[in-house]
This record gives C-alpha cells, sequence and structure tokens, in this order.
C-alpha cells in the first residue's frame, strides 16, 4: 500500500463499529493491517472497514492460535482491540504479556466507557456516551426528546478519531523512548473532549440550556435547514456577518427581517418567516442562487445524490472498489498520497501467507490447520 504510513503494521482484533473503522483509515493511509478474524468464510467483503486490510482466520480459544496471534505481535507496531475490559487478559494476549513479547507496541484499547470506573464492564452505546457527557440534551427539537445524531459523534468521532490520535501521540513518544504503550481510549472521554468549545461558551453566558435556542443548535434563524418548495431542504449557515449580508442580497431578505438577525427573543418569528422565504423556490433554484457563492446556502442531499454532486465529483471524493460506491481515502498528501483503495477479501485470505511471514513453517501451518486453530479462507 502507498501512503505515508507505509511500512506500520497493526494488528487488529475483529470487532465493530469504531476500531474497524480506525484500521480502515490508518490502512487507507498505507499501514498493513491484519486483522485477526474468529473463523473463514464469515462475510466481510461487503464491509467497507476491511477495505485494503489482510485477514488471518484463528481460534482464539486454543493456546496455538493464541501463541500465533503473539507471532504476529512480535513484528507489529500496534495492536488494536475493541473488547470490554479484561477480555484480552483472559486470552492470554494483555497488554503485560503482549509487552513481553514486543517492549515497542503501542497497544490500542478502545471501549466506551473507558478500562476503569463503574460502569467500564457494562455494555452502550454512541446514545449512551452522548447521553452522559451531556451533549445529548442539546440535540435536536425543543418539543421533543433530544435527536440521536446517528453513531458518528461517539462512536466515530470520539471513538475511531480519539483511537487513531492515541496511537500516532504513542508511536511518536516510543521514536524518542523506544518503548510502547497503552493507549486508553473511552469514547465517553472523547465526546467531552470535542464538547471543549461548549464549556467556555457557557461559562461566558453564551449558552442557554434549552434546545432550539442557541446559535448552533437550530436556534438561530440564520443556522438551520428549511424546506423547500419541492419538498426537499437546503441547510443555512450564515454565521459570520458578512456572511449573512451575501445571504440577505442573494435571497432578497427584507431589510426589517435581517436587521433582527441577533434578537434572540424574536428567532422562533425569525424562523418562520424565513421558512416562508425558502418555501417559495425550490432545492435546484437555491442551489443555483448560491452556487459559488459565500452565502453558506447547501442542498441537503439524500446519501446517494452525494458522490454525483459537482464538488464531490471534481475532487474524486467517491471511488467504486469491489462494486460499492464509498469514500476515497483522506485526508490527501501532495508527496505520499494514498492508492486506490483495495475490496475487502473472505475472512483468513492472508492466513498461511502472513503467518509464514511471523516465522512459522509449513509443517506448523498444516497441523494448525489439521487441528481447526487456523482457516485459511
Amino acid at each position: 500500500m502507498a501512503g505515508p504510513l507505509e511500512g506500520l503494521k497493526v494488528i487488529e482484533m475483529a470487532g465493530i463499529g469504531p476500531c474497524p473503522l480506525a484500521g480502515q483509515l490508518l490502512a487507507d493511509l498505507g499501514a498493513e493491517v491484519i486483522v485477526v478474524d474468529r473463523a473463514a468464510g464469515e462475510p466481510r467483503e461487503n464491509n467497507v472497514n476491511n477495505r485494503n486490510k489482510k485477514s488471518v482466520a484463528i481460534n482464539l480459544k486454543s493456546p496455538l492460535g493464541i501463541s500465533a496471534v503473539l507471532a504476529l505481535i512480535e513484528s507489529a507496531d500496534v495492536l488494536m482491540e475493541g473488547f470490554r475490559p479484561g477480555v484480552m487478559e483472559k486470552l492470554g494476549l494483555g497488554p503485560d504479556m503482549c509487552h513481553q513479547r514486543n517492549p515497542g507496541l503501542v497497544y490500542g484499547r478502545m471501549t466506551g466507557w473507558g478500562q476503569q470506573g463503574p460502569l467500564s464492564k457494562t455494555a452502550g452505546h454512541d446514545l449512551n456516551y452522548l447521553s452522559l457527557t451531556g451533549t445529548l440534551s442539546m440535540m435536536g427539537h425543543a418539543d421533543r426528546p433530544p435527536t440521536p445524531p446517528l453513531n458518528l459523534v461517539a462512536d466515530y468521532g470520539g471513538g475511531s478519531m480519539f483511537l487513531i490520535f492515541g496511537i500516532l501521540s504513542a508511536l511518536w513518544e516510543r521514536a524518542r523512548s523506544g518503548k510502547g504503550q497503552v493507549v486508553d481510549t473511552a469514547m465517553i472521554d472523547g465526546v467531552a473532549a470535542m464538547a471543549s468549545g461548549f464549556h467556555t461558551m457557557i461559562d461566558k453566558g453564551n449558552w442557554v440550556a434549552d434546545r432550539e435556542a442557541n446559535m448552533l443548535d437550530g436556534g438561530a434563524p440564520y443556522y438551520r435547514v428549511y424546506e423547500t418548495s419541492d419538498g426537499k431542504y437546503v441547510s443555512l449557515g450564515a454565521l459570520e456577518p458578512r456572511f449573512f449580508a451575501e445571504f440577505v442580497a442573494k435571497a432578497n431578505v427584507p431589510a426589517a427581517l435581517a436587521a433582527k438577525r441577533d434578537d434572540r427573543k424574536s428567532w422562533p418569528e425569525q424562523v418562520l418567516q424565513y421558512a416562508e422565504i425558502f418555501k417559495s423556490k425550490s432545492r435546484r433554484e437555491w442551489e443555483a442562487i448560491f452556487a459559488l457563492s459565500d452565502g453558506c446556502v447547501a442542498p441537503v442531499l439524500a446519501f446517494e445524490e452525494a458522490p454525483d454532486y459537482p464538488h464531490n465529483a471534481r475532487r474524486s471524493s467517491y471511488v467504486e472498489v469491489g462494486g460499492i460506491r464509498q469514500p476515497f481515502p483522506a485526508p490527501r498528501f501532495d508527496r505520499t498520497p494514498a492508492a486506490m483503495p483495495r475490496a475487502a477479501t473472505p475472512a483468513g485470505s492472508d492466513t498461511r501467507k502472513v503467518l509464514a511471514q511471523a516465522g512459522l513453517n509449513d509443517a506448523q501451518l498444516d497441523a494448525m490447520e489439521k487441528e481447526k486453530v487456523i482457516f485459511p479462507a
């Protein structure tokens, strides 16, 4: 694989959610990511998170299987796992055991609640982590329960991105110390960190507890979504005065309405007036009016529309791999660009080759296959 992470070797314990995405993003940028799958034949080819990765299928209930994983870890830079606290230790693959075999290993742990604390061994999901950071209470309409923001915020923002951030930070430190360490990534911690700016706004009195009553939660008439005449939607994000002025000019907003921009008490009334303005034209008409402008108006595209949108198409933001349209690797690099993604392969596709590279000979591999310790594709 080409990319700035070429030469980095990552072992990923198969799982769901934020850990596989983290592995995908590392693999997209050139890292050799080897997924330890539980058994061959499990469908993984249509999972975008498995692109660019290798797969070994190993029986983790077998001592020989654990020995095979430890052989892989000996030459790895990073191990990532997303199990509940204590699971890897019970398998014989905890940090102490792995660091005995490879003192420089960066051991990335991905959980919802963290490795310690009263909730550490309980189940949870994106919505629960958002709940306990106070951020979910800030999302949605004022007259309805808080709105789940898909699972993008805690799972992938607070989870995958902070796991990658922690791993790369530990690798940077290892370059000086020569020592690996454990990276304890908790989604609840990541969400709390991402909400830092809101703590500042609350402290300064610029945020109130009610939903749809603030600048960024849909309360401000100049930062929300409006329906168009054809039943579709556009987003308006004219926060800064100069961008708001351009929006006002292009949308022919009455001067009296525009002048009330910062009158919070009249925001609900303003929203109704802006809604009437946007309902006067179709989404396509608004798109044409604000094309290449700083008015901060954009069409709300359906998911399937996004790849063909002119800006996305011009940047080749989406590609087709294995019959599935999916995002091109991000971010982009001028000297060490990422390659076109490679489609995922069946579980166990690389079992023998990868374990042979780790030092196991054909006789050992044949015996392990016979005893169902490893499972080639």
